[in-house]
């Protein structure tokens, strides 16, 4: 397997991205740390997405070459859990928004699978493979009704950017859907991790190409300039997200997007991979 092109870039031009991507001779994986809902931290300097990518890579890195879709999730269930003080586990089960927690989406080379645990996407052979969090259409849809109410009392476009009423109206509403994350949905948060939600993509044929993103990209193109191109159209056409892309937040003045992305095209060799 040989990497084409990648790309991390964050959302702010301050802080560091929670997305990330950890490779190794065996797997390609790109993480989508999530952003804190709550004030909670457990690193001294890291933001909670940010550490629970750092800690999903550490185990990528160094796990071996023949792990299964299902002894990944154990290892990084058990490395994200490792981080929790012992008194703080009664308390992270009732109250799963504090949690680190991350999505995440793994090539295997030597199972030739593609593993999606939580809100990520993958384009093969012109097919797109998506997870996405069962909740997020209808905050989406809610933030909508409440920005069209205010575009139509006056307010403009630039100003619901500067300040995305729609999405704070929403905030608490995320809050509780994930009370659901590992019984409706998977992520990785230290808890166990809902088989049921995970997706397992068998690679079909080699050589091929395939691209990895995380949800940063509203469109998910063969190339990182084509989805580049597409998310620069989506941020001149529609920069509430809420015609052509329907999403929980806006583009925000003066970020690089509306949220963290990373994109990584790699190809997938015929024969004995390397």
């Amino acid at each position: 397997m040989k990497i084409i092109e990648q790309s991390v870039i964050s959302k702010s031009r301050i802080n560091p991205a929670e997305d990330g991507v950890a490779v190794s001779d065996d797997f390609i994986c790109v993480i989508d740390g999530s952003t804190s809902k709550t004030s909670r931290r457990h690193h001294p300097t890291l933001s909670n997405g940010r550490y629970c990518m750092t800690l999903i890579s550490e185990v990528v890195e160094t796990m071996p070459a023949d792990t299964s879709v299902e002894a990944f999730c154990e290892l990084i269930t058990a490395r994200i859990r490792s981080v929790y003080a012992d008194e703080d586990i009664p308390r992270l089960k009732e109250h799963p928004e504090e949690r680190l927690t991350a999505s995440c989406i793994v090539y295997s080379r030597q199972r030739s699978e593609v593993w999606m645990v939580g809100d990520c996407q993958c384009l093969m052979d012109g097919t797109l493979y998506e997870n996405p969090k069962p909740y997020e259409l209808s905050h989406a849809e809610k933030r909508i009704g409440v920005l069209e109410r205010l575009i139509a009392q006056g307010h403009s476009v630039e100003e619901l950017c500067a300040d995305d009423v729609g999405r704070a109206a929403i905030v608490q509403d995320i809050i509780d859907s994930m009370k659901m994350q590992n019984v409706t949905y998977s992520v990785a948060d230290g808890f166990p991790i809902l088989m049921s939600k995970v997706v397992r993509i068998s690679v079909p044929h080699a050589p091929i190409d395939i691209v990895f993103t995380s949800d940063g990209y509203p469109f998910v193109l063969p190339t990182l300039k084509e989805s580049e191109d597409a998310l620069d159209r989506q941020r001149t056409n529609d920069p509430l997200n809420m015609r052509t892309f329907k999403a929980t937040k806006a583009f925000i003045p003066g970020n690089n997007s509306f949220d963290d992305r990373t994109y990584v095209r790699f190809a997938v060799q015929g024969g004995t991979q390397a």
